[in-house]
């Protein structure tokens, strides 16, 4: 009987457990709603920027006068990686793919010589970048504390990031993340920051303007835009992709709960058959020896 016990204990925890995966799949499924909105939202807005400064940049390609954020410092010896993770797991692989990422590309680089350093944003990237790279890491930026994204959560890393640029830290930064494209499909993202680099619209008829007080000056002006623009942009990627990939782990983990629960409940059934049987093959048995 301590057998059919410990057996309906277990069914009973495994119920428990699933009420818990199925309320976080249905939070989750809020919030990715909302998540995913805000990062579709932001899609026209990038892509058009990319798009001007791709203009710009191109007038001002390879001219000693081009903005540093444009034309780095000619060296690519020094790379800081920015990692970009969120502050809570059970989202199922959604971190793991992004330090993988990062990891490989930190490790091609050490391999080639090259110096590395890590700024992580999340939690769960930290943790993840710091059993092989902890000492590859200069700084980490914490997002427990903010409910809701905002653009100047992005400015507030895009000025460190430029800071440091500007103060000779590194030569080539890159930012790491998931692009959101559904519930089951988030994409590993790689996106180099500095020197920036944009795509021209080749294709579409473009009209010749005068800009004043110049292209250049223009751009010197809307480089630090659009790379806040660009970590904003992944910012909200990567919070749709979480709860897109949070909502499917917890699909998942509700229907193994229920599944473990029905082979759970065979087991308990067929034991409380075979001790009743039992129970009754005694009674049986003494009552002939009577």
């Amino acid at each position: 009987m301590a057998n059919l016990k410990d057996l309906k204990m277990r069914i009973e925890s495994v119920k428990g457990t699933r009420k818990i995966t199925k309320a976080m799949q249905m939070v989750a499924a809020a919030k990715l709603r909302r998540a995913q909105e805000a990062a579709e939202a932001a899609r026209p807005f990038a892509d058009r920027m990319n798009v001007v400064m791709g203009n710009l940049a191109g007038a001002s390609a390879g001219s000693e006068s081009a903005p540093k954020l444009l034309a780095g410092t000619g060296k690519d010896d020094v790379h800081l990686l920015i990692v970009a993770t969120s502050e809570r797991g059970l989202c199922g692989g959604f971190n793991s793919s992004i330090a993988k990422a990062a990891r490989v590309d930190a490790e091609k680089l050490l391999a080639a010589g090259k110096t590395v350093k890590i700024l992580t944003v999340g939690k769960k990237g930290r943790e993840q970048m710091r059993r092989e790279f902890a000492e590859h890491m200069i700084d980490h930026v914490d997002m427990s504390e903010v409910k809701r994204l905002g653009y100047n959560n992005a400015q507030d890393i895009a000025n460190d990031v430029m800071a440091r640029f500007n103060a000779g830290e590194f030569d080539v930064a890159t930012i790491y993340y998931s692009e959101f494209q559904s519930v089951i499909s988030q994409i590993p993202t790689a996106l180099q920051l500095i020197p920036a680099t944009f795509e021209a619209d080749e294709q579409a008829e473009a009209p010749f303007y005068d800009y004043e007080p110049g292209k250049e000056d223009i751009l010197a002006d809307l480089l630090p835009r659009a790379l806040t623009t660009s970590v904003f942009a992944a910012l909200l990627e990567n919070a749709a992709s979480e709860q897109g990939a949070r909502m499917s782990a917890m699909d998942n983990a509700t229907r193994n709960a229920g599944e473990m629960i029905d082979k759970l409940t065979i087991q308990y059934n067929r034991s409380r058959q075979a001790a009743i049987t039992n129970e009754l093959i005694e009674i049986i048995s003494g009552a002939e020896a009577l």
